[in-house]
């Protein structure tokens, strides 16, 4: 019975064995399909050849191009204080907002006239001397030679016995006595004019004190140069002010400065084929038309956008060793006109503003967008629909697009879309992209600047 068991056990195990070597002398090999390319899906632009505008952006603070110091000329009690002169406030050109106590000064006024009337008093005193001097001096020099005739006479007389020797002496005497009576008119003539010279520098003197006594009143009067907006007011009325004191500051509302940084090379392209430019010898509006830079002013700030029209003015004096940098400064004609409050705020002082200079359009430029440039590399889709990797040269970068110096040509397809990984070769399904090629047109030629 052991022995059935054991076969009952074994046939299934040998018919099993028996079917598995007759399966595998029947069964068919599996087909192997050959592997196919996979193309990579890009999104592509055709290079257009376009006048590219080059742009610099940079922000700054709005300053006022002009500040007003009201500084006391002189010393005195404030007696008028003009009653819109606070802080913030805008006033008029040639307004009096300040005057000082002008007693002191016309006093000084009084005093200098009253002593320039006493010295031309003796101006004229002595003008009456000298020509009675000269009349007296007339009438000695008369009487002398008389008195010399006189002596002739008795020399000839005295050979003769007419006259003794005692009365010729007598007369020489008498000569000598007249010489130095005209002797002494002379010399009383002389002093005249070095009388006359000190007493005209002392009129010179009381005229110039004159002057500056009333000088002095006008700058007891202190008016408003230009229209504009208070910036500080640092004296009440009544209050007493000494010279050299900050009495008020204003601010011109005829025109805003605003400085920024640009770095080397964006400048460099801005202002690039100019040519020479002597900016010593020439004068500054034709030496910034030679440099040909146009700007403008945004303010963009909690969903307000406003835009001002600007000029380059110049270029600050110093570079930036640590940034790189230059500083530039433009300028805002008429700061506060145009107002629409809540949507059109003034340029005022302290506003964070975006500045975009602009230079001269270059013509015929092959532009492809910034994100297209991998380093110096330009990835581009050849007609056999497969990647090449090409070394270009740019010759203008800036913050949306590049220019192609070498390297490109006009119309070739150009890879903007992100290629992981970017194989030479690999196969492409490249698919046009017009809202990326008309952004790119509007921001070669500077629609994207504001």
């Amino acid at each position: 019975m052991a022995v059935k068991r054991k076969w009952v056990i074994l046939i299934p195990v040998v018919l099993g064995i028996a079917a598995l070597m007759l399966l595998k002398k029947s069964s068919i090999p599996p087909l192997q399909e050959p592997v196919q390319e996979q193309a990579r899906l890009v999104r592509i632009i055709e290079a257009p050849k376009l006048t590219v505008i080059p742009r610099a952006e940079g922000h700054g603070t709005v300053q006022p191009a002009r500040t007003w110091e009201a500084v006391a000329q002189v010393k005195g009690k404030v007696i008028h204080k003009h009653p819109r002169l606070q802080k913030g406030a805008i006033l008029e050109s040639g307004e009096l907002i300040l005057q000082i106590d002008p007693a002191d000064y016309q006093l000084a006024i009084a005093q200098a006239q009253a002593d320039i009337e006493a010295t031309r008093a003796q101006l004229q005193e002595l003008e009456a001397k000298t020509a009675n001097t000269r009349a007296s001096l007339q009438i000695e020099q008369d009487a002398l030679t008389l008195n010399r005739r006189e002596l002739e006479r008795k020399r000839q007389l005295v050979g003769k016995g007419g006259i003794s020797r005692s009365d010729v002496e007598s007369q020489e005497r008498s000569v000598l006595a007249q010489q130095q009576s005209v002797q002494a008119q002379v010399n009383t003539l002389n002093l005249f004019p070095s009388q006359k010279a000190l007493l005209e520098a002392q009129l010179a003197r009381l005229d110039a004190a004159l002057a500056a006594a009333r000088r002095n009143l006008e700058n007891t009067r202190i008016h408003l140069p230009f229209s504009g907006r208070i910036a500080a007011v640092n004296v009440e009325q009544e209050q007493y002010v000494r010279e050299g004191e900050v009495l008020a500051t204003a601010d011109d509302l005829q025109q805003a400065e605003i400085e920024i940084q640009v770095p080397i090379d964006q400048m460099s392209s801005l202002v690039s084929g100019r040519g020479p430019v002597d900016i010593v010898g020439l004068d500054p509006d034709t030496a910034l038309q030679k440099i040909g830079l146009s700007a403008h002013v945004t303010l963009q700030e909690n969903g307000l956008l406003a835009e001002w029209p600007a000029r380059f003015a110049r270029m600050s004096d110093t570079l930036d060793p640590e940034t790189r940098t230059v500083g530039v400064i433009v300028e805002v004609d008429q700061p506060y006109a145009g107002v629409q409050p809540g949507t059109r705020p003034p340029l005022v002082k302290g506003l964070f503003v975006k500045v975009t200079l602009a230079g001269q359009p270059l013509p015929e430029r092959i532009v492809v967008p910034r994100i297209a440039l991998d380093q110096n590399r330009i990835y581009v889709v050849n007609a056999e629909q497969r990647l090449e990797v090409r070394e270009v040269s740019v010759a203008l970068r800036q913050p949306e697009f590049v220019v192609i110096d070498k390297g490109l040509e006009a119309g070739e397809r150009v890879v903007i879309s992100d290629l992981l990984p970017a194989i030479e070769g690999m196969l492409l399904q490249p698919e046009q992209d017009p809202v990326a090629l008309q952004r790119l047109l509007e921001q070669s030629a500077g629609g994207d600047a504001r």
